[in-house]
């Protein structure tokens, strides 16, 4: 599943990172796991911008970041069993 799939309030673990588009290179990606979205890491993605789109707020550790669509599609999550 993918990270934009996830319903707001929703928490996941990161899997791994891949190219979604020909937009995304292998800078963007390695960004990605710069900031924190590497695999194991927890995640929750709080909530989406006006109209449900972007940026989505998503919260890794103790840090919130805005990521665009794009973006999120790049990040391979698997979602949390509730408990």
């Amino acid at each position: 599943m993918l990270l934009n799939e996830l319903p707001n309030g929703a928490r996941a673990t990161v899997d791994r990172l891949v190219a979604a588009s020909h937009e995304v290179d292998e800078g963007a990606l390695r960004r990605l796991a710069e900031i924190g979205f590497i695999p194991g890491e927890p995640l929750q993605l709080l909530r989406r911008g006006p109209g449900g789109r972007e940026p989505l707020a998503v919260l890794i550790g103790e840090t919130m970041f805005g990521l665009r669509l794009l973006e999120a599609q790049c990040i391979r999550v698997t979602p949390a069993v509730a408990a």
